[in-house]
Order: C-alpha cells, then sequence, then structure tokens
C-alpha cells in the first residue's frame, strides 16, 4: 500500500502494521496522510474493528527528526540524539518543524491532528498494541485508539519536552482522560519512561502480555470477540463514550492574527 505500514482485512478485523523497522517506525511527513486516508477507506462495512501493530523492537519512536530536518547521515541510529536537545540534528529538526508551524499557522497542525482524530472518529473500535518504545508522536497515536494493551518491555513518553517543544498532536489532552490528571501531568512534564506494569495500574493500558507474540495474539483474539457483536451496537457504543466527553476531539489552537 505505501512504505510505511501494511493493511489487510480478515473477518472484519483489519490489521495495520507498521512497517519500517529499521527506522523504529518513526513518523515521516507523508505518514499521517497516509494514515489518514486508510482509516477513513475503512469507512465500507466490511471492518467491525481495527487493531494497530508494528514491528520491529519498538512500536514506534514518534516523529522523523531526519525526515523535518537534515539529520543523522543513512544507517544512523533512529533518533540518536532525541535526548540531547543541544545536538545539531536535533536543534536543525525542531527548526524544521517549528518553520513550517509558523508558515502554515493551526492549519498545519490541524492537518497533523486529523491524521489521529480519525482513529477516535471511526465508527469502529481501534485496538493499539505496543511493544517497546512509544515515543512522542506514537503516544498521540495510541491515546486515540480506544483500547492500548502492551508487551513487558513497553515504555511511554511524550519526548517532546526534551526536544523544546509541546506535545501538541493531541495527546495531553486524551491522556488527562485515561489516567490520573496529576500522572498525565508528570508523565508530560518531565518526560520520562513510563513503564508497561505502571501504565496498566493507572489505566493507561487493558493488559500486560509477556512478549510480543502473545500481545499480538491477545489483540487479534480481542478484536475477533469484538467483530463477533453487531457492527451497530459498536458504533453507538463508540458514540456514545465520545459524547460522555463531549463529543470533539482535541484541535489546534486558533491561529494568531
Amino acid at each position: 500500500m505505501n512504505e510505511f505500514f501494511l493493511l489487510d482485512v480478515h473477518e472484519h478485523v483489519a490489521h495495520l502494521r507498521l512497517n519500517q523497522p529499521e527506522s523504529a517506525n518513526t513518523m515521516a511527513p507523508a505518514f499521517f496522510a497516509a494514515l489518514r486516508d486508510a482509516v477513513r477507506g475503512l469507512h465500507d462495512g466490511a471492518t467491525r474493528v481495527l487493531v494497530i501493530s508494528s514491528t520491529g523492537r519498538h512500536f514506534s519512536a514518534g516523529l522523523s527528526l531526519d525526515a523535518y530536518g537534515h539529520g543523522d547521515a543513512p544507517g544512523a541510529a533512529p533518533h540518536a540524539d532525541r535526548r540531547d536537545p543541544l545536538g545539531s540534528a536535533a536543534r536543525e529538526a525542531i527548526g524544521a518543524i517549528m518553520q513550517m508551524l509558523d508558515d502554515r499557522g493551526a492549519g498545519a497542525l490541524q492537518q497533523l491532528m486529523a491524521s489521529f482524530n480519525v482513529l477516535d472518529e471511526a465508527p469502529f473500535p481501534v485496538i493499539c498494541a505496543v511493544q517497546g518504545g512509544c515515543i512522542g508522536a506514537a503516544l498521540d497515536l495510541a491515546c486515540a485508539c480506544d483500547i492500548r494493551v502492551c508487551s513487558a518491555d513497553a515504555f511511554f513518553t511524550p519526548d517532546e519536552s526534551d526536544l523544546g517543544m509541546t506535545a501538541d498532536l493531541g495527546v495531553l489532552q486524551r491522556l488527562s482522560r485515561l489516567m490520573p490528571l496529576g500522572a498525565a501531568r508528570e508523565l508530560a512534564y518531565t518526560g520520562e519512561r513510563l513503564p508497561a506494569v505502571r501504565a496498566l495500574e493507572l489505566g493507561l493500558v487493558n493488559a500486560v502480555l509477556p512478549d510480543t507474540a502473545s500481545l499480538l495474539a491477545h489483540a487479534l483474539a480481542l478484536a475477533g470477540r469484538i467483530a463477533a457483536k453487531s457492527p451497530q451496537a459498536m458504533a453507538g457504543a463508540k458514540l456514545a463514550f465520545r459524547q460522555t466527553r463531549g463529543g470533539e476531539a482535541p484541535h489546534a489552537p486558533m491561529a494568531k492574527t
């Protein structure tokens, strides 16, 4: 389908697998539109539940700094300098992202956020299966899903604070609904890693599985049980859940005049 992920549908269960393990499934600019269009393309009645998983050691290392700035040389460790805000590649990438948002205003940010909002707004449940790192924008994606499960080696971090940025693709709004507000604020302010067991305690994930294989088996089995239900009932339940929190997905701030 595209360079970022694989997508197939079997017995009413769609399975989208991030498929760039060599770059820790980082998200280049074109990823966002590809995800948005793929999810909207499942609104054909054949899909009753969507599972999002990934290949490789990590679920995703978030935004591809190489794609937004000059980045490191090909073959360099993905996000090798994400934890070093003073690194030249990180500074260049951050500058490129901020320049893009300055040039295009709230519209550019709205487009990025809409790519994850489609998961929240889809008429079917979405399950996210996380192994390894779920970093930065990847946490935005995971939080936009209905259910999250993870492997024992998983960890979650909105690491934008380490890059001198604010996590602004909807994760802060969603985190505050998914876990205690104090814990969400601590995670956002510190950018520290939230390990799998603690994520389970806080309610961010529904289950922690021993390894990636058992994680995927659990997610697909759960999806199968949901797909066996009435799709109209599932769509109605999802709509009701959205309405209990106002029915609106996070949106970009108003552009400055």
